[in-house]
């Protein structure tokens, strides 16, 4: 970067975003850095990007916010999943943008063919062109979102398997570039890619977990969040982030040692509540630990972040994803946060219905167990989200 400026407005500017005044001021800018790129931190509307256009030349790439973050994403999206989700938010953004690339036909034609005496009704090349490319695009977005529903229709059949077979889930999720993928890697000795950039981890990767108690729990880590994450990248990774909206347990991953850490871990806040994932139970992992002080330090902070937070920190963990400090506290914090979401069970279970009894016996904390008559009658514990195969058979509640 060689440079940057600020204006604070009431409300963007209509034909220009930014002041009249402000945009001269950055084509002098421009001219006296010899930039070659200009970078809006926001997005800007189609009229926008035109008016900017011809303000600043056709030499100089103008880029906001979105396009910026989608190029990104671009060059992240491995997977199958991610390049159709990526593709789907570049077709919408560019969709209403269409126009640029044609006006010097448009002009040529006067808006019709002929000029203003030829008939009306009748179009100029630039103009059917752009119609053509709109259509194209159209269609492309359609398969697409057909291409989507159709992963989001297998995560959402996967997920109910892992719902029937008991095994808790829980998503790591945090601020991009919070050290997500090095706890993932440090957890269960994944190798999943690690870099020192945004968006390093694009497609969600899922590893299996050992607690120290002996159960098992699947850990997804999942794409950082970011200040101002578009809306159309939120609608295209709907399949992807309902992981973190139907997980059983977050962790929040927070790079405690950041010096926007309370902005950062608002901003996650926020994203969790507008994709529906605000009710889950969360862990908040402070990570790089190692890089303070000590407790005294991690204190002081933590009080700092409960006055930018709008629920209290309850359950938090120091951590260092790197080294590997405090990750065995974190992993029986997450035990325990999904042991307390276990209900107990008084059932009989018929013997024919002997995989329920396997199933209380692999995912349950079994308190008694006999076999009479009808079945087999348990009492003991059992995951919630487990329950409901057993609703049918209860006997009775638990007194007290």
């Amino acid at each position: 970067m060689v440079g940057q400026t600020v204006q604070r407005l009431e409300r963007p500017n209509p034909a220009t975003f930014i002041g009249p005044g402000k945009v001269e001021e950055v084509v002098q800018q421009v001219a006296e850095k010899a930039a070659s790129v200009v970078i809006f931190d926001d997005e800007l509307s189609p009229r926008h990007h035109r008016e900017l256009e011809k303000a600043l030349g056709d030499e100089l790439k103008l880029l906001d916010r979105t396009a910026l973050i989608l190029d990104i994403f671009a060059q992240h999206a491995h997977t199958r999943e991610g390049a159709l989700q990526v593709e789907l938010a570049q077709y919408e953004y560019r969709l209403p943008r269409l126009t640029r690339a044609w006006t010097h036909l448009a002009r040529q034609a006067g808006g019709r063919a002929g000029g203003s005496t030829g008939g009306v009704g009748v179009r100029g090349p630039g103009e059917t062109q752009l119609e053509t490319d709109r259509q194209v695009i159209r269609r492309r977005i359609s398969q697409l979102k057909r291409e989507l529903e159709e992963v989001r229709a297998h995560r959402g059949h996967y997920r109910e398997r892992r719902r029937k077979i008991g095994v808790p889930t829980v998503a790591i999720v945090g601020y991009t570039n919070a050290g997500k993928s090095t706890l993932l890697n440090t957890i269960s000795g994944a190798d999943v890619p690690v870099a020192d950039m945004l968006f390093a981890t694009l497609d969600p990767t899922t590893r299996r977990v050992s607690l120290p108690r002996g159960g098992t729990v699947l850990f997804t880590d999942t794409v950082g969040f970011i200040q101002k994450l578009p809306a159309n990248l939120i609608a295209a990774f709907r399949a992807t982030l309902e992981e973190v909206a139907e997980a059983d347990l977050l962790v929040h991953v927070l790079d405690i040692t950041h010096p926007q850490a309370g902005r950062q871990a608002r901003v996650v806040e926020e994203t969790l509540r507008e994709i529906g994932a605000a009710g889950r139970p969360v862990i908040l992992a402070l990570n790089k630990v190692d890089l303070l002080s000590g407790p005294d330090a991690v204190n002081a902070l933590v009080t700092r972040l409960n006055h930018s937070l709008t629920a209290p920190i309850f359950r938090y963990v120091p951590i260092s994803a790197l080294s590997g400090a405090g990750v065995d506290r974190l992993l029986a914090c997450v035990e325990e946060a999904l042991e307390s979401q276990m209900v107990w069970l008084d059932v009989v279970i018929p013997y024919q219905a002997g995989n329920l009894v396997d199933l209380f016996h692999q995912r349950g904390v079994i308190e008694r167990e006999e076999h009479i008559e009808v079945g087999t009658h348990i009492t003991g514990y059992l995951p919630g989200m487990l329950a409901g195969q057993f609703r049918t058979l209860t006997t009775r509640k638990r007194k007290g």
